[in-house]
């Protein structure tokens, strides 16, 4: 992280899983990365087989999913290299410094030359022809500046005189105006009192939000819901309790898990139902942990089986008694839970017509 070495990271012998050891200048001056599954301590510790395949979560959290883990395995490839068979320690160093956050690994196992952005309507029409199997003209140029990052979803990282933005651009599936909604559902989460970063749309068609991972041209570590609690996207099992709960734990801010509380009252009223552990992070500076800036805020109906990723007091299609069972848990007060509640609604219905 920057210019200091965290950690070391192995296998155990066997090669099934994880180990990692922090380093001695870490443990003198640096903080926990992960502070419930890896905490400030001169020990060795040994990942878990589940339920990330023998990683740590803060480490998978480095490594592409969705769109940049498919572009991955079809340039592994070309090189007649399986990608199931390779190590977290191998994707980690095919990640090298390129990801999003902080943490950077290494030795870097390069995978050729960068490659130029070309322009935004051309990677856009890369990502049509590669996704729907019709060419592999193209999807060196995607990775590459993909930034490693997650999602199903097309992305670029582009820099401009306005700072560094992560860029995303329609799947195959996705409707003409994918963009647009993301841009008034942001709109809207600002209008709530939600923390979002800055935002655009480039050439009315193309979405782009700010990287909160990067501040004043240092990176920021970051870290999601899922890798601090050790759930897997795959298989949903979060409670919006554990989330105000482990926002609670890090921030030690009531409000910031207001904040949170405010944030599932808009994803259930304004049914972005894609809330799922990795859509909710936090930030790291000097050793104090914040909530993160709110992204991937859509409208999204399908879900997890028409649910949503995280349920609310248990219920994959959450009531407002169940937002408030959840509020109250954590010593929000019931009518300001109402209020909060009302608040999002009111925009919702100005700001989205829900």
């Amino acid at each position: 992280m920057g210019d200091k070495t965290v950690g070391t990271l192995t296998t155990t012998p066997d090669g099934r899983l994880c180990a990692f050891e922090y380093s001695k200048e870490w443990l003198a001056e640096g903080f926990s990365i992960s502070p419930l599954e890896l905490p400030l301590q001169q020990k060795m510790f040994i990942a878990k087989p589940t339920p990330f395949w023998g990683n740590f979560g803060i480490f998978e959290d480095s490594l592409p999913d969705g769109y940049g883990r498919y572009l991955l395995n079809r340039m592994l490839r070309k090189q007649n290299i399986d990608e199931q068979t390779l190590t977290p320690l191998q994707r980690l160093s095919i990640v090298g410094s390129s990801g999003m956050g902080a943490l950077c690994y290494h030795p870097e196992i390069l995978q050729g030359e960068e490659k130029t952005l070309p322009p935004l309507d051309r990677l856009q029409q890369m990502a049509f022809d590669v996704l729907s199997e019709k060419s592999n003209e193209g999807e060196d140029v995607l990775y590459y500046n993909s930034g490693n990052s997650g999602g199903c979803r097309p992305k670029c990282l582009l820099k401009d005189s306005d700072g560094q933005w992560l860029v995303k651009f329609r799947h195959t599936y996705d409707p003409p105006d994918l963009a647009q909604t993301e841009y008034n559902y942001n709109l809207a989460a600002r209008k709530c009192g939600i923390t979002v970063p800055d935002f655009k749309l480039i050439d009315g068609k193309y979405f782009a939000t700010k990287r909160f991972d990067i501040e004043n041209g240092v990176r920021i570590h970051t870290a999601t819901a899922g890798a601090l609690l050790g759930v897997s996207i795959q298989m949903p099992t979060l409670d919006y309790k554990n989330l105000l709960n482990l926002t609670g734990y890090l921030t030690q801010s009531p409000s910031q898990v207001e904040e949170m509380f405010r944030r599932m009252a808009f994803n259930v009223i304004a049914e972005n139902k894609d809330d799922h552990p990795k859509n909710f992070a936090f930030i790291c500076r000097s050793g104090k942990w914040y909530l993160a800036p709110a992204y991937d805020l859509t409208h999204c109906v399908s879900g997890y089986n028409g649910e949503h990723a995280t349920s609310a007091n248990n219920n994959g299609n959450p009531t407002t008694s169940d937002m408030i069972a959840v509020g109250t848990s954590i010593r929000i007060p019931k009518n300001r839970c109402l209020q909060i509640i009302e608040e999002v609604k009111s925009v919702v219905r100005e700001v989205l017509d829900l």
